[in-house]
C-alpha cells in the first residue's frame, strides 16, 4: 500500500481481510495512476458537481460515509444479530470504494472540478467496478460500488448494499437544499 493512499484511507486498517484490504488499497493506487486528479486534489475539489459552491471536499464525504456506514451496521448487528448477517469487511471496503470511479469522471479545469471526456459517457459506479475487478475485489463489494448510487435502484441490493448506498445519500441529501 502506498503512502499517499495509507494517508487518505487510515480506515483500510478498519478491513481485517488482508487480502482485501490490500486490493482495496491497489484499486485506490490504480485509480490515482488513471486520474486527471492527484490525491491533494482530492482534499479540496467537492464531492458532487450536483450542489453549487458545495462546501464540503470529496474526501470528507468519502470518509464521512465510510465512518457512518461501518457505525450502521454495528448498530444492526447489535439489535439483529444472526438474523441478518452483516459482514463488516465488505462494508467498509464497499463505502471505501463506492466512489473511485469519480477518480476518471472528474477533472480540474482552471483550477476547477468538472466532468472529464471519459465521465460524460462512464458514470462512476460503472468505472469503479472497472476498477475493482482489475484488482481481485470480490463480487460482493463490486455490487457495492455498482449498486451505491441509482443505478442501483434497478436490481436488488445486498445488505451490505443497502447500508452503503444509505449512508452515502444520508450525507449528500441534505446538501441539495442548501442550494435552495
Amino acid at each position: 500500500m502506498t503512502e499517499e493512499v495509507r494517508k487518505l484511507w487510515p480506515e483500510l486498517e478498519w478491513i481485517k481481510n488482508p487480502d482485501l484490504r490490500e486490493n482495496t488499497a491497489r484499486v485506490w493506487e490504480m485509480a490515482l495512476e488513471k486520474s486527471p486528479l492527484t490525491a491533494k486534489d482530492l482534499n479540496e475539489i467537492p464531492f458532487t458537481l450536483l450542489v453549487k459552491d458545495c462546501p464540503v471536499s470529496f474526501m470528507a464525504h468519502k470518509r464521512a460515509v465510510v465512518h457512518i456506514a461501518l457505525e450502521a451496521a454495528r448498530k444492526m448487528q447489535e439489535f439483529f444479530g444472526a438474523a441478518l448477517p452483516i459482514d463488516l469487511d465488505v462494508v467498509v471496503s464497499g463505502a471505501i470504494l463506492a466512489d473511485v470511479g469519480k477518480l476518471m469522471e472528474y477533472e480540474k479545469v482552471d483550477g476547477k472540478a468538472v466532468v472529464s471526456k471519459f465521465g460524460s459517457l462512464v458514470r462512476h459506479p460503472f468505472s469503479g467496478v472497472g476498477l475493482a475487478m482489475a484488482c481481485g475485489i470480490p463480487d460482493k463489494v463490486c455490487h457495492i460500488i455498482a449498486a451505491h448510487a441509482g443505478e442501483g435502484d434497478l436490481f436488488k441490493r445486498t445488505t451490505e448494499a443497502f447500508i452503503v448506498h444509505h449512508a452515502d445519500f444520508m450525507s449528500f441529501e441534505p446538501f441539495k437544499n442548501l442550494a435552495k
